[in-house]
């Protein structure tokens, strides 16, 4: 009877009786945390495009005293620069810890005593295609699978009516998109569920979700049979371990009836809750968020467009370009972080805000008038807060004009090894063997900075 019931929809109904979140491809378990673990869930709020860490989180008063020098090296871009182009924003010290923040981030400034603010990450390449791959997947080598992905893989579901990795995005139009939230050689059931979230209407967020001519009971009747048909088709083929994720992933369609037409719903939340978020795009997407995590979804992406399809990529007029974008992101990133606060689910729920790397703290295009700032990888900001943060802290320094990192480096293969260790994995142990080696999140890379952990 368990050989029977080992393969498709049958699966499931057995494991839920004996917990189908430790089930993967291949019948073995799912490892689970190897340590208590200290969050249960991410959401990274992700700034599509790279943000400016001289004009948000590390400012550097140098810059305005060597306005117009031309930086030393090989990564002042000579055909386009101008020399040093200071912020034109004041930074306020702010919460009991007195960290710095630029004056157009006043709402994140208000709970920056629940983060932690590295300013001396860097990654390996100034290019959004690669520098987004190895944001996302550790690797610029397209498809590898994502940081949801792993966890997912790792530690399963908490919700077995919804999926447990969602990514919420604007638009279609996210430079690389799919292979950002790929479950790659992953099994099939680790795979992201995307959700365009333009339209926020439920029937539109998860369209299709309800069947509308059956009622459960039957639906349950037509799935059995197709256990049946699944289990002999699963047979012939040795019990392929993507059929099996595939098998999976539809159970988990069927039973999100249940569940997702109300989660995915934020017309459900006061009006006080969502006037404290906003009403753009991004705000009504970290509400989403919240509900999901609420709702026991392991990993949400936040994908930051504003209302002009408008990346955080200021190759011209970045000062005003910063401003918009910083007015558009703040209230709703702060807010989430106060809500989950209020709820008692921050110290569960890690939250990570910051783009694929910074931007340059010289000028880019000498002859305009409003210049820009290019990309620039070798140091830049992310906050995080919640989940076992230490909050109300700085770590690490880039240099008096934040060209490189001075103190504490801390390179994305660290920052996955950290947001894994404080969801109870050790990035080195948690490997999936495909193609003859074993493969990780982190490569043959990789430190917890133990620094931010409280």
């Amino acid at each position: 009877m368990l050989r029977r019931m080992a393969g498709g929809f049958g699966m499931l109904g057995m494991a839920n009786l004996i917990g189908s979140q430790h089930a993967q491809a291949g019948g073995n378990p799912i490892r689970g945390p190897h340590f208590a673990p200290r969050a249960k869930g991410v959401i990274f709020l992700f700034m599509n495009g790279g943000p400016s860490h001289v004009d948000t989180f590390d400012p550097k008063p140098a810059l305005l005293k060597n306005v117009g020098q031309q930086p030393g090296g090989d990564l002042f871009k000579k055909s386009k620069g101008s020399g040093f182009l200071p912020s034109p924003l004041a930074f306020n010290r702010c919460g009991r810890s007195g960290i710095e923040v630029s004056e157009t981030l006043p709402h994140l400034g208000s709970v920056i005593d629940e983060c932690a603010v590295i300013r001396s990450l860097h990654t390996d390449v100034p290019n959004h295609e690669p520098g987004l791959l190895l944001m996302h997947c550790g690797h610029q080598q397209p498809v590898r699978p994502s940081l949801g992905a792993w966890l997912q893989y790792g530690l399963g579901s908490v919700n077995e009516n919804l999926p447990g990795y969602v990514v919420l995005r604007p638009t279609p139009k996210i430079v690389v998109g799919p292979a950002l939230w790929s479950n790659s050689f992953l099994p099939a059931e680790y795979q992201a569920t995307s959700v365009i979230t333009s339209d926020m209407k439920v029937d539109r967020l998860v369209a299709n979700i309800r069947n509308p001519l059956l009622p459960p009971d039957e639906q349950r009747e037509q799935l059995d049979l197709l256990q049946q048909l699944n289990h002999r088709h699963s047979t012939e083929r040795d019990n392929d371990p993507e059929l099996e994720g595939q098998i999976r992933s539809m159970e988990t369609a069927f039973r999100m009836q249940r569940e997702a037409m109300d989660t995915f719903d934020i017309s459900r939340e006061p009006e006080h809750v969502r006037r404290a978020y906003g009403d753009s795009p991004f705000a009504r997407s970290c509400l989403l968020a919240r509900r999901l995590i609420e709702a026991g979804v392991r990993c949400v992406s936040v994908y930051y467009v504003n209302d002009g399809n408008q990346p955080w990529d200021t190759h011209s007029n970045h000062d005003e370009g910063h401003k918009r974008l910083c007015a558009d992101a703040d209230r709703p990133s702060a807010a989430l972080i106060a809500d989950l606060r209020q709820r008692g689910l921050l110290d569960e729920t890690l939250v990570v805000w910051g783009g694929e790397f910074g931007r340059t703290p010289y000028a880019q295009n000498e002859k305009d008038k409003k210049p820009g700032r290019d990309h620039h990888h070798t140091a830049f900001s992310m906050l995080l807060a919640g989940g076992g943060i230490r909050g109300g802290m700085v770590h690490g320094a880039s240099d008096e004009h934040g060209m490189n990192v001075a103190e504490n480096p801390v390179h994305v293969h660290d920052l996955h090894a950290t947001l894994l260790h404080l969801m109870g994995l050790d990035h080195e142990r948690l490997t999936y063997r495909y193609a003859g080696r074993d493969f990780r999140l982190t490569d043959v890379h990789g430190h917890v900075v133990r620094e931010i952990i409280a």
